[in-house]
């Protein structure tokens, strides 16, 4: 077992990489986005990433990041009673018990078979709490991809589909057929979302007050901006702010 702890600054990109072993990334402070072929997470506080061995990623850090990373071997994770649950990457939740398992990890002098034992029943936590919410993903089909490409660019923007569609040479019935069946969300479902998701990348940059976002993306009032946010995200604007300012204890 591998375990590594780093700060980084806002900003920060860490590019397309690959590890041998399996990573678990959990920051109880800030926000991360991580990019897989599969699509892009969004990982506010109380939420961990898991990352199987050898898959492609890219990590930007959104706010600063106090980070702890955990690295299992293949080979050892081959092992573990839950590996087949543990064979795609996701995002948890990051309970009472998931965070203070990881935070005692990086007990200074710990024994290894210490940390081991830690990290095992990390990963039975982890697989008890998926969390699909902050998921962004991303159309195979050329044109949907086009106008999923065309929204993550510009969240704010209420083109209707018909127009999104007929720039991305395909028709509305098409791109509306082609969401679900390749992302699991409606095309309205997964606009949405990438709205909410871009507000979380906003209020991690400090960009804009919670008042200013409702509106520029969209949304009606502020009431039914947190309204939306909530749904997605388990909590309100001004609660996430709160917690990306939390500090790990």
């Amino acid at each position: 077992m591998i375990i590594g702890a780093r700060s980084y600054p806002r900003g920060t990109r860490l590019g397309l990489h690959v590890h041998r072993e399996a990573q678990l990334l959990f920051a109880s402070s800030g926000v991360m986005q991580v990019t897989t072929p599969k699509g892009r997470w969004l990982v506010p506080p109380a939420r961990a990433v898991w990352l199987p061995p050898g898959i492609e990623h890219a990590v930007d850090m959104l706010a600063d990041i106090e980070m702890r990373a955990l690295l299992i071997p293949a080979d050892k994770l081959a092992q573990h009673p839950q590996a087949s649950r543990l064979a795609a990457e996701f995002v948890a939740t990051v309970g009472p018990l998931l965070r203070e398992t990881i935070l005692a990890a990086f007990k200074a002098d710990s024994h290894p078979r210490r940390i081991a034992l830690l990290v095992e029943l990390a990963l039975f936590e982890l697989v008890e709490d998926e969390d699909a919410a902050t998921f962004m993903p991303m159309p195979n089909d050329a044109r949907a991809r086009r106008v999923a490409d065309m929204i993550l660019a510009d969240p704010a923007n209420d083109s209707e589909l018909e127009l999104l569609a007929y720039s991305a040479g395909a028709s509305a019935r098409t791109i509306t057929r082609l969401f679900p069946a390749e992302t699991n969300l409606t095309f309205k479902e997964w606009r949405q979302r990438a709205r909410i998701m871009a507000a979380v990348e906003a209020l991690g940059n400090g960009q804009a007050s919670i008042k200013q976002l409702a509106l520029q993306l969209g949304f009606s009032s502020v009431a039914a901006f947190s309204h939306a946010f909530r749904q997605i995200m388990g909590m309100t604007p001004s609660e996430l702010m709160r917690r990306s300012g939390s500090e790990l204890r």
